[in-house]
């Protein structure tokens, strides 16, 4: 039998803060993004390179994903020499990813 879990904190968020909500949860919803998301929350920064390896995926398929993020102002990306750096510009979903987690283990 599954543990029911209970979250007792109610939010009363505005339209606006929904719709931001909204746009931040289609901009993540992919499971390479997730994944981009995860090991950005472990780390500092990474590069391209590192991502792609790290999650076993193409570079150009991986670039996309970033840019995607970058686009919606999830993540932030710094150029030292010939690398690209990505970090994470919004630290609070690592909230979202301790959620997911916590839903995630509940089935």
């Amino acid at each position: 039998m599954k543990e029911e879990i209970k979250i007792e904190k109610k939010t009363s968020l505005s339209p606006d803060q929904l719709e931001f909500a909204a746009s931040i949860l289609k901009a993540v919803a992919h499971p390479i993004r997730l994944s981009i998301l995860q090991l950005l929350d472990n780390e500092d920064r990474l590069s391209v390179n590192e991502i792609c390896q790290r999650i076993n995926s193409e570079q150009s398929l991986t670039s996309h994903h970033l840019s995607n993020m970058k686009l919606k102002g999830i993540l932030g990306n710094k150029r030292e020499g010939q690398r690209v750096y990505y970090y994470l510009k919004l630290p609070a979903l690592n909230n979202l990813l301790s959620c997911l987690d916590t839903c995630v283990n509940c089935f």
